[in-house]
């Protein structure tokens, strides 16, 4: 197996092991989001029903940051696909192709 063919291989495992960090950092951010809000709604329902504005309560405003936050995680995974994995992906498949 030529050099190249070893970079290649291991670039990719290394490419590959970088996506899987990534993915799992925000997939456990937004578990702890989500669980933390049904958790909030399971054992703090007084906290959850008080109102923070007139007809806004705290259970309505974390709702809309979950899902928000959801947004915003994919929003950071795919920046970094568009602006990292993309581009080192292309550039192992120049390296290979040589």
């Amino acid at each position: 197996m030529p050099i190249t063919d070893t970079r290649s291989h291991q670039g990719h495992h290394a490419l590959a092991a970088a996506r899987w960090r990534i993915a799992i950092a925000l997939t456990t951010a937004v578990v702890v989001l989500y669980f933390g809000f049904i958790l909030l709604i399971a054992y703090a329902k007084p906290l959850m029903g008080s109102l923070v504005a007139p007809g806004l309560s705290w259970g309505i405003l974390l709702g809309a940051v979950v899902i928000f936050g959801s947004w915003i995680s994919t929003w950071i995974y795919v920046r970094w696909a568009n602006n990292n994995y993309d581009a080192r992906l292309e550039a192992l498949k120049k390296e290979s192709a040589r």
